[in-house]
């Protein structure tokens, strides 16, 4: 079997795709969420997880640093590359990418209506594609955490997130106003890599849907 590399990002995915490969019969030679090792063997001799930021995920994978990886579909639907095989819904750690506003705000407002909006986000790219499909122009400030603080301090109006339970717009006075997509972790790959590397990749690949179903 050819050595294989497995990208997972750090965090939310991560703890939840841990039990999602125990199921598939991988398990890692020490606790990833624990260790200060980027690199991770596992019990299967030729496959090894890479733990890095998800934002590098697809990166790594498209240029054959791994031969598949694991990252959000909200961190999928950013990256500007064309080179992944996007293989599977994993279905673990799901949320949804949201315009939030404060709700003072919001209980006047009506989306319909908008023709400009100052938006913070880490996600530009998504949010310029969503506002120019309808016609809106935007303002955008690309923001790396904290999203929820920008209309607070009169940064922005508005704001584009990761929305889980909610519980942390509706403690900062904001509420949802737009949806503008469903997000879940996918399993993605190198197109060279599955290539050359297919019938690996599939065994890997087949364990995991079983493990996912």
């Amino acid at each position: 079997m050819p050595a294989l590399n497995l990208a997972l990002s750090k965090g939310r995915i991560l703890e939840e795709v841990l039990p999602l490969l125990a199921r598939a019969g991988i398990t890692p030679a020490e606790d990833p969420l624990t260790s200060r090792k980027l690199v991770i063997a596992t019990n299967e001799p030729e496959l090894k997880l890479v733990v890095i930021r998800a934002a590098d995920v697809p990166t790594y994978v498209e240029f054959g640093a791994a031969d598949f990886g694991i990252a959000g579909r909200d961190v999928l639907l950013e990256y500007d590359g064309d080179s992944l095989y996007e293989l599977m819904d994993l279905k673990i750690a799901r949320c949804r990418l949201s315009v939030a506003e404060p709700a003072n705000l919001a209980a006047a407002d009506d989306p319909r209506r908008w023709t400009r909006v100052r938006v913070a986000t880490k996600y530009p790219k998504i949010t310029q594609r969503h506002f120019a499909a309808k016609g809106i122009q935007t303002d955008i400030i690309k923001l790396y955490g904290s999203m929820e603080l920008a209309p607070l301090v009169g940064l922005s109006d508005r704001i584009v997130d990761l929305v889980s339970s909610g519980n942390t717009l509706k403690a900062n006075g904001l509420v949802e106003v737009e949806h503008i997509a469903d997000v879940s972790a996918w399993l993605v790959a190198n197109r060279a890599s599955m290539k050359m590397k297919h019938a690996a990749m599939k065994r890997v690949v087949e364990r995991l849907a079983r493990a996912v179903s």
